[in-house]
Parts: structure tokens; C-alpha cells; sequence
């Protein structure tokens, strides 16, 4: 684990690993003996992945190219591939695949109830027996949730992702936040982020934008104007710019490549919500404030 860090915390139940710009939060419930193992296999797969990333950097941060070769790199490219020929990046899934990567080391022949791995809001999830309870984060600035959605073994959810103009990456849309759950955290990572995209007023006053280069000059978002600011909105404009996102929430769920969205903006709230893959419709709870985990 050369340059990274790998340390339990307080609660002595979480392991938390860190890399450079990579920072997890993991937890693992079973028998000790089981979970010390999947700590240890996820301590041993996360230390190369930086490096692995940086090595690909170029091909990463392009919409076309020759298949990468790490496997968090492949996770990526595999993640976005299906939503062509939008305009993404491999980049636009990198949260959700190292995620996704680290949480298959974790689980690899351990008999585990629950297990979850927590890229910075990006999550991958494992789950066996009991439930999970997740906030859906609509202000990722206030770290506020709107609701909390209830997920059971056997749903066919493996990720959930959460993507917006005011987080830690540049949008090309006006949601504060889209909360995507999917097949995996890379799936949903990638669907977030487009939706996101697509939660937009074009040409409105309202949204001040910038090329996201002169933001980030490494961004693969290159010249694209990515939003700065944003106005207070009326209601017609805030009913407009969901009802975009919307629409390709739902174009993305008619094609099996989410399960469910949330979408959020200027306190407006929109659930966008199918059967499972078992058949049963997923467990939304009653919107409320709550603080994001």
C-alpha cells in the first residue's frame, strides 16, 4: 500500500482508506473473522489504483479510444459505453467503479450479511441479509437529505450515485443534486452525472457558465461550458429543468440502466421510480430533512 493509508475508526466497525484524491469509508457486518478478511482483501486491492489510474489518464478523459487496461479503468469504460453517443467520459464513472472495485475485493468468498464502500457519496453496496436505509442527499453543500430510500436483498441494486452542479465535480445542467440507483456504483455514477446534465435551462440568464478548462485545465470536459451560478429560479423555469432530467431519467429506466432516480432543485423534488429486477417495487420513504451520512 505504497502512498496509502489504511487505518480503522473510532467506532472500530469502519475502515477507512485514503490515496491521494481517493478516500473511502467501509463497512463490513458478519462474523469478525470474516470481516477482518474482507478488510485485509480490500487493503490489498486498494493500493495500486491510484497509480493504475494516473497511468491512464489520457485515455481516460476521452469519449473514444482503444479499451483500458486496469480494471478499474475497464470499469469505467464498461460503465458509460452504454449511454453513447451521449457525450462522456470513462472520468464520468471513476467514483463509482473504484467503488465498485474495492467492494468485489471486500466480498470475494466471505460470507458476509452487509458490506458497503462509500467513495465520497458514490456507494457500492453489498447485501445479503437485512436491509439498507440510504439518505438521498439533495444539497450536497448543506449535506441535507430529502428522503431515505429502504433496500432489500435480491432488488438488483448494487450502487447508488449522486451527481449536481454544486458537487465535487463540474455539471453541464442546474440540479443541485440527482441521486441515481443502479445495477452497480459505476452504472449510477455515470447515469447521475448525464442526468445531471440534463436538469438545465439552455440559454437562460439565470445560469452563469464557464469553459470547464478555465476551471480545471486537465478537465475531459475541455471547452464545454460547465455552471458557476445560478439565480433564483421561478417556479415555471424550476418545473422545465426537472422535467428535462425527467425525461432521461425515465429513457434510461425504460432501457434497464437505472433503477431510480431522485432529482433535486431549488427545494423541488422529483422521484423518477420502477419495479425491481424481482419484480417489487423499490421502498421510497416519505421525503423529510435529515443529514446526509
Amino acid at each position: 500500500m505504497s502512498g496509502a493509508s489504511a487505518r480503522l475508526l473510532a467506532d472500530g466497525r469502519r475502515l477507512h482508506l485514503q490515496h491521494g484524491p481517493i478516500d473511502l469509508v467501509i463497512e463490513a457486518s458478519g462474523e469478525a473473522g470474516e470481516v477482518a478478511q474482507a478488510y485485509r482483501q480490500a487493503c490489498a486491492a486498494f493500493g495500486p489504483i491510484l497509480d493504475d489510474l494516473v497511468a491512464e489518464l489520457p485515455r481516460l478523459r476521452a469519449p473514444a479510444g482503444p479499451p483500458p487496461e486496469g480494471s478499474v479503468a475497464r470499469r469505467m469504460a464498461a460503465a458509460v459505453a452504454p449511454f453513447a453517443p451521449v457525450f462522456v467520459t470513462p472520468m464520468a464513472a471513476v467514483a463509482g467503479s473504484v467503488a465498485d472495485h474495492v467492494l468485489a475485493a471486500l466480498v470475494a468468498g466471505r460470507d458476509l450479511d452487509r458490506a458497503y464502500v462509500n467513495n465520497g457519496g458514490d456507494i457500492a453496496l453489498h447485501l445479503a441479509r437485512g436491509t439498507f436505509r440510504v439518505g438521498i442527499c439533495e444539497d450536497p453543500v448543506t449535506r441535507t437529505a430529502g428522503g431515505v430510500v429502504t433496500l432489500a436483498p435480491g432488488e438488483g441494486i448494487g450502487g447508488i450515485a449522486t451527481s449536481g452542479w454544486r458537487g465535487r465535480s463540474h455539471s453541464l445542467g442546474i440540479a443541485d443534486a440527482v441521486t441515481v440507483l443502479a445495477e452497480t456504483a459505476a452504472r449510477a455514477d455515470a447515469a447521475a452525472t448525464l442526468i445531471a446534465n440534463a436538469v438545465d435551462l439552455p440559454g437562460s440568464p439565470r445560469v452563469t457558465r464557464a469553459p470547464a478548462r478555465d476551471l480545471a485545465p486537465d478537465s475531459d470536459l475541455g471547452l464545454r461550458p460547465v455552471t458557476v451560478g445560478v439565480a433564483p429560479l421561478s417556479p415555471p423555469e424550476i418545473g422545465r429543468a426537472l422535467a428535462r432530467g425527467e425525461a432521461v431519467a425515465r429513457a434510461h429506466m425504460r432501457s434497464g440502466l437505472i433503477r431510480g432516480a431522485f432529482l433535486a432543485l431549488a427545494g423541488e423534488r422529483l422521484t423518477v421510480s420502477g419495479g425491481s429486477a424481482a419484480g417489487a417495487p423499490l421502498s421510497f420513504d416519505s421525503w423529510r430533512t435529515k443529514a446526509c451520512a
